[in-house]
């Protein structure tokens, strides 16, 4: 089995993720960031990490997972987002990657909270927008993806591995 980890951060939250879930992978395996993926033709499996931008994936995010997500190739996606994962609107941010990859056999989906960059954080507290505000004064985000995320991610990579054996 080949299996291909590729990332997309900015931050380096998403980042920490990807190179968590790799490490627990024990087969023929690559990790890279996702903008230097031509095709997942080559690997029986694929795990897609991105951050949250905007409450779901950016354009370029979409279009990305559009373009590679097809012919049911199997696809584990990770999503990293500034709100607690028990924040309800996470399921909704986490179903429009899913959209976004549909083309794919989606095999699993697993997010959890990384840290708001600080300039992002300053836009959202200025901006018209009353939801932006709420969220930048309520964020908690420092630190994360904390120790405990970050072996859930490890855990992860396990089932997902374990999915694909049996």
């Amino acid at each position: 089995m080949k299996v291909l980890v590729a990332y997309m951060s900015s931050t380096g939250n998403t980042k920490k993720v990807a190179e968590a879930i790799y490490s627990e992978i024990a087969a023929e395996k690559e990790i890279k960031p996702v903008n230097e993926v031509e095709s997942l033709g080559a690997y029986d499996l694929s795990f897609l990490g991105f951050p949250t931008h905007g409450y779901g994936p950016d354009k370029k995010t979409k279009a990305m997972l559009e373009r590679l997500c097809k012919d049911g190739k199997k696809v584990a996606l990770f999503v990293t987002h500034a709100a607690p994962e028990s924040e309800p609107e996470v399921v909704e941010y986490v179903a429009k990657f899913k959209q976004a990859a549909s083309g794919a056999d989606i095999v699993g989906a697993f997010d959890c909270q990384g840290q708001l960059a600080g300039g992002i954080k300053i836009i959202m507290k200025i901006s018209p927008n009353k939801k932006l505000r709420a969220d930048a004064k309520k964020d908690n985000s420092k630190g994360q993806p904390d120790e405990k995320r970050i072996e859930k991610a490890r855990a992860f990579a396990r089932e997902t591995m374990g999915k694909m054996s049996a």
